[in-house]
Parts: structure tokens; C-alpha cells; sequence
């Protein structure tokens, strides 16, 4: 599954780099602060690769999110599993 993965980004890179060789166009891009003149293949390389990169960021920190509450669920439940067999292991009063 993973070499699936790597195939099919590998071939959008591809398709990529081939539709940016033929925009070589020049276009006014107006930022924050300044203004530039960019060719229209770089500047959609850069559009594409800062979102690749900020949706993997967002990703990885709700996956770390998780494994903390996860891990911090387990250990929860082994001390509860503990106690349990404490008291399971008591006789019983009456």
C-alpha cells in the first residue's frame, strides 16, 4: 500500500513539473508586503508545496494529539485493571 503511495505522488510530481514547463508566462503576484513577478510554474509549485507541507504539519500534530490520549487512556485503564484484581483477590466481607 505504501509503494501505491509513493507511485501516485510520484506520478502528480511528474504531471506537475510537466504542465509547469509549459506555463513559463509571467504573472504579478501582490503579497503581504512587497510585490514580485514570478513565472506561473513557480508560483504554483510554491502554492502546492507550502499546502503539502502545512496539511502534513496539521496532520502530524492531531496524530500526536492522539497517541498522547491514547497512551495517557492506557495507563488509566492498567490502573484500574489493577485495582480491580486487588479487589477481586480481597474476600469478600459481609
Amino acid at each position: 500500500m505504501k509503494i501505491l503511495t509513493v507511485l501516485l505522488l510520484a506520478a502528480c510530481f511528474l504531471v506537475t513539473l510537466a504542465l509547469g514547463a509549459q506555463n513559463q508566462q509571467l504573472v504579478n503576484f501582490d503579497f503581504l508586503l512587497a510585490q514580485g513577478e514570478f513565472q506561473l510554474s513557480t508560483l504554483l509549485g510554491i502554492a502546492f508545496g507550502s499546502g503539502f507541507v502545512i496539511g502534513w504539519l496539521i496532520c502530524g500534530l492531531l496524530y500526536l494529539k492522539t497517541r498522547f490520549t491514547k497512551n495517557r487512556l492506557s495507563k488509566k485503564v492498567q490502573k484500574q485493571k489493577q485495582e480491580l484484581d486487588q479487589l477481586r483477590a480481597e474476600p469478600v466481607k459481609e
